[in-house]
């Protein structure tokens, strides 16, 4: 297919767009990692709400702590939202040339999206893996990614993949309910352009906010109970006295849902689910939104960048 423009156009920008999100809203995503991860009876929770980290925060003087292991989640999240849209954006065209079809369909969509993210999740569980572990250590007790990671074993890397696997289900169900709302947003006003470099139509800030809310919030709802068992697995051990311990059973899937059901009973698989909604709506809103308005201007820089690397061989040669 050659240098696929538009993918990697797509991918740039929903790299970038997950970069600047995932910084504006960390101190939120750190309190609600620390709170989704405590595993305890009701009577002996320290925390009762997302309020109480972020005071245990502030009462200790650590308030720069609820920003360990941003480096890593940057990292993790630029890295792995390149290569998800990327390869959403690639096998798309993919199917489409194949198939002969003008558009696609909700369930052509869903597989393209699932294989996009199994792909993601793949290469970059080592650093989901670090920034959970990070971002629930003890305030002012974080340590820095290799450290992080050579503490335990490679396999230890890979804490959670296989649920992890079976949540990108979440992003499958977003991008679909997105991209298909977005499609009869548009269907009145887009106009086909000739050429095959014609700059794609994009949503005004305001619409892409909103529509990556109504899918975010759908996909959260559907996938929640695992998004807490995934925490479980992946939280750092604890280093309190009077503490629970994580047993290697509890680092399972199995084990962190009997961990959960034992403690907590049936409403601990949604403990949080307030926080989460709350974090994943407004990052992935904000996510969207600065997609949807730099995709444009990443379209044209690719441009220009293309143009300059085909001609720079010809100047060179006529010199």
């Amino acid at each position: 297919m050659g240098f696929d423009l538009e993918s990697i156009s797509e991918a740039t920008s929903g790299a970038v767009g997950a970069l600047v999100s995932t910084t504006i809203l960390y101190p939120l995503d750190t309190c609600k990692s620390k709170y989704q991860a405590e595993v305890r009876a009701h009577h002996q929770q320290k925390y009762r709400n997302i309020c109480d980290v972020l005071w245990e925060a502030i009462s200790t003087r650590q308030v720069l702590s609820l920003y360990q292991g941003l480096g890593t989640k940057n990292l993790q999240s630029f890295v792995s939202q390149f290569i998800y849209f990327y390869g959403y954006s690639f096998f798309k065209r993919l199917y489409l040339e194949k198939s002969g079809s003008k558009t696609i369909g909700t369930k052509a969509n869903l597989l393209i999206a699932a294989a996009a993210g199994a792909c993601t999740v793949v290469i970059t569980q080592p650093l989901d893996t670090a920034s959970s572990r990070m971002q629930t250590s003890e305030f002012g007790k974080s340590k820095g990614l290799l450290k992080t990671l050579s503490e335990g074993t490679w396999s230890e890397a890979f804490d959670g993949l296989g649920i992890s696997l079976l949540l990108t289900s979440n992003p499958s169900i977003q991008y679909t309910v997105f991209d298909q709302l977005k499609q009869r947003l548009l269907k009145a006003r887009l106009k086909r352009k000739r050429g095959l470099e014609s700059s794609p139509e994009a949503l005004s800030a305001f619409s892409a906010f909103v529509l990556g809310a109504v899918s975010k919030c759908a996909a959260t709802f559907l996938t929640y109970p695992a998004i807490r068992c995934k925490v479980t697995i992946q939280a750092a051990e604890s280093e309190e006295k009077n503490g629970p311990t994580q047993s290697k059973d509890q680092k399972s899937i199995s084990g962190a849902v009997y961990a959960i059901w034992k403690r907590e009973g049936l409403l601990g698989f949604y403990k949080g689910i307030a926080a989460q909604i709350l974090k994943t709506v407004l990052s992935s809103a904000l996510h969207l939104m600065i997609k949807e308005k730099i995709s444009k201007t990443t379209w044209i820089l690719m441009l220009a960048l293309r143009r300059y690397l085909f001609l720079t061989p010809t100047r060179l040669k006529g010199a």
